[in-house]
C-alpha cells in the first residue's frame, strides 16, 4: 500500500514538471533529483571502505550536469583531480579505488541525468516516454513476477527478480510507453517497439547494477526517503540507464 500511495503522490508532480513547468522549475527539480541520487550513491560507495567521494563529487557532478559545452572536459578534470587528491588516503592501496568511485558516481548519476535536458528540449514527450518506460515496466514486472515468477534471473544479485517478470516488464513498456511514443511524437510503430524494448532492457540492467552495488557494500536499500520504495536511487536506478539509450536514439536519428 505504501508503494502505491507514494507513486500516486509523486507521479502527478513529475508529469507537471516534465510537461508543463517552465525551464527554471524543471532544471531546479532535475538538480535536486541528481543531488538526492548522488547522496545515496555516496553512502553506498563509502561502505566499500575506500572513503566516500564526498563534496568533490557533488561539485564535479553539478559542473557536468550544467556544463553547456563538451561535458567530457568536466569528466576528464574530475578523473585527474580525483587521482591527485586520492594520494592523501591513509593507504596508497586505496588511491585508485577511491578515485574510481568518485569518477564513476559523477558519470553514473549526473551524466545520466544530464541526458534529460536535451530530451526535454527536443520535445517534453520524449522525456516523459523515457520515464514511462520504467514506470510501466516496473509495474508489470512487480505484479506478474509476484504471481507467476518461477525462474530466477539473477539470484546472486536480486533473488526476487524472475525471467517472467522481466518479460512482463518489456511487454508492458511496449504496450503503454511505446503507444505513448507513437501517439505524442509520431514515431513509427516498429521503431517505437524497438526503442522501448532497448530502453526497458537497459533499465532492468540499471536496476540489477544498483542491486549489485548495494550487495557489494552490504546495504539493503540506498535510503529510506520514499515509503514502500526505499531510497531515491532505488526508485530511479532504471531511469539512469534508460535515459542515455533514448538520448542516443535521438542523436543517431537526428530527431528534432
Amino acid at each position: 500500500m505504501k508503494r502505491i500511495l507514494t507513486a500516486a503522490a509523486l507521479i502527478p508532480v513529475v508529469v507537471y514538471v516534465v510537461l508543463f513547468a517552465n525551464s527554471w522549475v524543471f532544471l531546479s527539480v532535475l538538480i535536486v533529483a541528481a543531488l538526492l541520487s548522488y547522496r545515496e550513491y555516496d553512502g553506498i560507495a563509502a561502505a566499500y571502505g575506500f572513503g566516500a567521494p564526498g563534496p568533490m563529487g557533488y561539485g564535479f557532478g553539478l559542473a557536468l550536469l550544467l556544463w553547456p559545452g563538451d561535458a567530457w572536459i568536466v569528466a576528464l578534470g574530475a578523473a585527474l583531480v580525483a587521482l591527485a587528491l586520492a594520494m592523501r588516503a591513509d593507504s596508497l592501496g586505496k588511491t585508485l579505488p577511491r578515485a574510481a568511485l568518485l569518477l564513476l558516481g559523477v558519470v553514473y548519476v549526473f551524466g545520466c541525468w544530464k541526458c534529460a535536458l536535451p530530451l526535454r528540449e527536443t520535445n517534453p514527450h520524449w522525456l516523459m516516454f523515457a520515464l514511462l518506460v520504467n514506470w510501466t515496466g516496473d509495474a508489470g514486472a512487480y505484479y506478474v513476477g509476484r504471481a507467476f515468477g518461477r525462474h530466477k534471473m539473477a539470484p546472486r544479485v536480486s533473488p526476487k527478480k524472475s525471467w517472467e517478470g522481466a518479460a512482463a516488464s518489456i511487454a508492458t513498456s511496449i504496450l503503454i510507453a511505446g503507444g505513448y511514443l507513437v501517439y505524442f511524437t509520431g514515431t513509427g510503430a516498429l521503431r517505437a517497439v524497438a526503442l522501448t524494448a532497448a530502453a526497458n532492457v537497459a533499465g532492468q540492467l540499471g536496476d540489477l547494477t544498483e542491486s549489485a552495488m548495494k550487495r557489494g557494500a552490504g546495504v539493503k536499500d540506498s535510503g529510506a526517503i520514499l515509503p514502500g520504495h526505499g531510497g531515491f536511487l532505488d526508485r530511479v536506478d532504471s531511469t539512469l540507464f534508460s535515459l542515455p539509450v533514448v538520448y542516443a536514439y535521438l542523436k543517431l536519428m537526428s530527431v528534432g
